[in-house]
């Protein structure tokens, strides 16, 4: 065991509700990528490794059924029943579909909770983790009822895009805690319309047969109202930016997750969100996509908002 854990150990849980300090004071003395490596490595639990392995090991149970039997717990639209609105979410007709949630998953859940432990947050990711797996289907599929068709919904996908709305939060307390102590987090809204702008224009593109104008006009909506919570907030970027940047490069393995973090956070959607949703054989249901966005984003940052998680 490093020494890393028997500081931790010692340090105890944080008043607010989090998992005590954060930064191995002893990593300073030890080079680049092995500090983050061992800090990593200390606060990661085998407890939270098998509860992650749990949903694609699920997915890929279910996927070892019959065809027929998997179809049966679809959601039917023109049919819904209680049953089917749970079990829809991990079924997939098809290995493609199975492997591109699996691969996302992996991303999305690996990246958070990295972003989670190194910040602190643990018990929020997992709190969210285990809502997301256990009530969000039910949720997805009751909005889903909202829009009737004769068509059926199935697959992990909207809790992917759940997993992708959780993301900016643990995101920007990564941030916080390891680059920018004075952050405020009244600033997370200014994330989420920024990210909501971003999905509009990829889900409205513009039109073929003219300039499409709705996307457009989300985008800049979204943009404007980042703008306007992020001044309220009192963020303001870093000056000179090229040291602030300089600084974050010259933290191996910390700054490299910062990076991916905002790279997964903004390059997910163009995945979830596809220009034509209607390849393969099958629709993307962009509407459950958003759903499970929003849906992700919003709840965390209400029990954080109500003092659940206090700092």
């Amino acid at each position: 065991m490093s020494d890393l854990s028997s500081e931790t150990d010692r340090s105890g849980p944080g008043r607010d509700g989090s998992d005590g300090p954060v930064r191995d004071r002893d990593a300073r003395g030890r080079s680049g990528y092995a500090a983050f490596l061992d800090e990593l490595s200390a606060r990661t639990r085998l407890i939270d490794l098998v509860a992650l392995c749990l949903p694609p090991t699920v997915l890929v149970a279910v996927f070892a059924l019959p065809r027929a039997t998997r179809r049966s717990l679809a959601f039917a639209y023109m049919d819904p029943s209680l049953l089917s609105a749970f079990t829809a979410h991990y079924v997939h007709l098809g290995a493609d579909h199975l492997l591109g949630n699996l691969a996302g998953y992996g991303l999305l859940a690996g990246t958070g909770y990295a972003l989670a432990v190194l910040s602190g947050r643990r018990r929020l990711f997992f709190t969210a983790f285990v809502t997301y797996l256990g009530a969000f289907p039910f949720a997805l599929s009751a909005l889903n009822l909202a829009v009737p068709r004769n068509a059926i919904g199935f697959g992990f996908s909207g809790v992917n895009m759940a997993l992708a709305g959780l993301l900016p939060i643990v995101w920007y307390y990564y941030a916080r805690e390891q680059f920018a102590p004075g952050a405020s987090v009244a600033a997370l809204p200014a994330v989420f319309f920024a990210l909501v702008g971003w999905i509009a224009l990829l889900a409205l593109p513009v039109s073929t047969a003219g300039i499409g104008l709705a996307g457009l006009s989300i985008g800049v909506a979204g943009a404007l109202l980042a703008l306007l919570y992020a001044a309220s907030s009192g963020v303001r970027l870093p000056r000179p930016l090229g040291e602030h940047a300089k600084s974050v490069a010259a933290r191996p393995g910390y700054g490299d997750l910062l990076a991916v973090g905002a790279v997964v956070a903004v390059g997910y959607p163009v995945v979830g969100f596809p220009a034509d949703p209607a390849g393969g054989g099958s629709v993307v249901n962009l509407y459950v996509h958003l759903l499970g966005f929003c849906l992700g984003f919003i709840g965390p940052f209400a029990l954080l908002a109500g003092g659940v998680f206090d700092e």
